[in-house]
C-alpha cells in the first residue's frame, strides 16, 4: 500500500468537506490518550538511540522535567504575571520544590546555526556561476578571480585563509583535487563532518523543525500553516524498496539543490534592501528518506 499523506489532512472525510474553523480559531489540542500513542511511536527511534547513546530513563526524566517548565514558562506563558509556581505546577505536574530547583540548571550554549563549511558549500551550490547545467558543482581553480575556491571562500570571510579551509576540507574528504589541480566538492560535504557536537545540532534542529511543523499544523482548527508531506509505501520487496529509495533520495537532492539556489538569490537581494525590517527570520526546508523492515518500527 502507499500513499501521500500530510498531518494537514487527518482523514479523507475532512479534506473533502473542510470544515469552518472554530469561531475563536485558537489551537485546539488532541486528546491526551490519542497524543500519548501518537508519541510513543515517534519517539521510539529516540528512546533506541538514547539507550545505545548510555542516556538512561533518570536522565532523560530530569531532562523532560526540565523542558516541561521551560516550555510552560517562556512559550505558554508569555505575561511574566502569570508565571507563578503554582500556574507552573498545574500546568505541568512538576511540584513546586522541583521548580526551584530547575531555575538552578545552567543550560549550555548551542554551537552557531552555521559554520563557515556549510556557508561556503551553500554558495558554491546555489551560485550559477560555480554549478553547472544539472545543478551539481563544478570543480574550482583554487587560486584567482571567480570562479574559484579563493574567490568562493572570499566572498563568504576574510578572516580564514582559504588554503587553511581547503586544508581541513582534504583531512575531512569533504573535497579533492583532480588530475589539474582544481578544487572538487564530495558527496561527503552533504553531511555535517566536522565534529560530533555539529553533527547532534542538525540533527536536533532538523527533528525540532519537522515536529514544530506538524505539531502546529496539528494544533490550527480548519488549517495548516506549513507544508508538511510525505510519500509512503509498504508491503515491498527488498529489491523494490532499494529502488524507490534510490529514486527518492535523488528527488530529494535535486529539490534540496533547487531551493538552495533560489534561496541563495532571496537573500542575497535582501541583503541590498536597506529598510527591509529586522532579520529575524529563518526557513528551513528539510528532506529524509527511511526504509526498513516494518517490524523494527511498529511497536507491538
Amino acid at each position: 500500500m502507499g500513499g501521500l499523506f500530510s498531518h494537514s489532512a487527518p482523514c479523507y472525510v475532512r479534506c473533502i468537506v473542510n470544515p469552518t474553523p472554530e469561531a475563536s480559531g485558537l489551537p485546539r489540542p488532541p486528546p491526551p490518550d490519542l497524543l500519548q500513542r501518537a508519541f510513543a511511536r515517534l519517539l521510539r527511534p529516540l528512546v533506541r538511540l538514547a539507550i545505545q547513546a548510555g542516556v538512561t530513563f533518570p536522565m532523560l526524566m530530569d531532562l523532560l522535567r526540565g523542558l516541561y517548565v521551560e516550555v510552560a514558562t517562556r512559550d505558554l506563558l508569555p505575561d511574566d504575571r502569570a508565571r507563578t509556581d503554582s500556574r507552573v505546577s498545574l500546568m505541568t505536574g512538576v511540584h513546586r520544590k522541583e521548580l526551584r530547583r530547575q531555575r538552578l540548571v545552567v543550560v549550555a550554549p548551542e554551537p552557531p546555526a552555521l559554520t563557515l563549511s556549510s556557508q561556503v558549500i551553500g554558495r558554491w551550490l546555489g551560485s550559477p556561476l560555480l554549478t553547472g547545467a544539472d545543478g551539481l558543482p563544478l570543480p574550482l581553480p583554487r587560486l584567482g578571480a571567480a570562479p574559484s575556491f579563493e574567490a568562493l571562500v572570499g566572498a563568504v570571510t576574510r578572516d580564514i585563509r582559504p588554503r587553511a579551509l581547503l586544508d581541513s576540507w582534504l583531512d575531512q574528504a569533504i573535497a579533492t583535487l583532480d588530475a589539474e589541480g582544481r578544487v572538487v566538492l564530495q558527496d561527503r560535504a552533504f553531511v555535517p563532518q566536522a565534529d560530533r557536537e555539529t553533527q547532534l545540532f542538525y540533527f536536533a534542529r532538523n527533528l525540532h523543525d519537522h515536529a514544530a511543523a506538524a505539531g502546529a499544523n496539528v494544533l490550527t482548527p480548519g488549517g495548516a500553516p506549513f507544508l508538511e508531506r510525505s510519500v509512503h509505501y509498504d508491503g515491498l520487496s527488498a529489491g523494490a524498496a532499494a529502488a524507490l529509495e534510490s529514486v527518492a533520495r535523488e528527488a530529494a537532492m535535486a529539490t534540496v539543490l533547487e531551493v538552495n539556489r533560489r534561496a541563495l538569490a532571496i537573500a542575497d537581494a535582501d541583503d541590498r534592501v536597506a529598510d527591509a525590517g529586522p532579520r529575524t527570520h529563518r526557513v528551513n526546508l528539510g528532506v529524509y528518506v527511511y526504509s526498513a523492515a516494518e517490524a523494527l518500527d511498529v511497536p507491538s
